[in-house]
């Protein structure tokens, strides 16, 4: 998600792509992440190792005979509210935060709860099937969270998303069209796992996710919500990078919008 290689440093903020609705569930999942990674990282190191080794995945007792303190079963989902440090923590949130909302908007909450869960199971199956008798276990929001990038590219290919580029000392932001940014997000995915990457992130999930994503989608999305949608601004555009930037102006005023509204209902009249 947030890539850098040496000089240069890219991260994704925000889309040119308002939804028409507010996405409480993305924020109800970005909050449970934030709060279980807190929880986390106040236990003692033997217990926080014996909390990643009871929620996490874990093939071989997924797929095995190995005991596991919770049902093996329910850890697809306890692992997917743990993170392994804050850049794990932040990547995934910064993506679930730009697409999500989108993703959510296309289909409904009660729906989008479910076709995040769906995306989740699928790529730890994905993981697990790979290396069935793997005692390592495996946490993070990023097999469900590949499921909503998949799902946005089917949806909103040539929507554009503001992107930070930090190039030595030079500072600007462009809009990069969706499918290009999510693109280089997989095409990542693929080389780490050519490349046999030692560091533990379950790569092979998150393509199993972001693969059911793309599958899913058509059956989840409401009838009136077209795939492939088109773009709302012009690609390739620069501009300075200013740090309101950070929260888009639809998401901020949204935020403004319903305090006012809620703080005039409340007075009396």
């Amino acid at each position: 998600g947030l890539s850098s290689g040496g000089l240069m440093f890219f991260f994704p903020f925000s889309d040119d792509n308002p939804s028409s609705s507010r996405p409480f569930v993305c924020y109800i999942l970005i909050g449970l992440c934030a709060f279980v990674f807190l929880w986390q990282f106040t236990l003692p190191q033997d217990l926080y190792r014996s909390a990643v080794y009871s929620f996490g995945v874990v093939p071989a007792s997924l797929l095995g005979d190995k005991p596991s303190t919770i049902p093996a079963s329910l850890t697809i989902v306890s692992s997917m509210f743990m993170h392994g440090g804050w850049m794990h923590l932040l990547s995934n949130m910064v993506y679930l935060w730009i697409f999500g909302d989108n993703v959510e908007d296309s289909m409904g909450k009660g729906k989008f709860i479910l076709f995040y869960l769906l995306c989740g199971v699928v790529a730890a199956l994905t993981q697990a099937a790979i290396d069935p008798t793997s005692e390592v276990p495996m946490i993070g929001a990023s097999g469900a969270i590949a499921g909503v990038l998949g799902a946005y590219l089917l949806l909103h290919p040539k929507a554009n998303v503001n992107v930070l580029f930090w190039i030595i000392i030079f500072i600007t932001t462009m809009r990069v069209p969706a499918f290009i940014v999510l693109g280089v997000w997989i095409v990542g995915q693929f080389f780490s796992v050519a490349g046999g990457d030692e560091t533990g992130v379950a790569y092979l999930a998150h393509i199993g996710g972001f693969i059911a994503g793309m599958l899913l989608i058509p059956f989840f999305k409401r009838p009136s919500i077209p795939i492939f949608g088109n773009s709302n601004s012009r690609p390739f555009e620069t501009r300075p990078f200013h740090l309101q930037d950070l929260v888009p102006d639809n998401k901020a005023k949204g935020f403004m919008d319903e305090f006012i509204k809620d703080s005039n209902r409340k007075k009396p009249h």
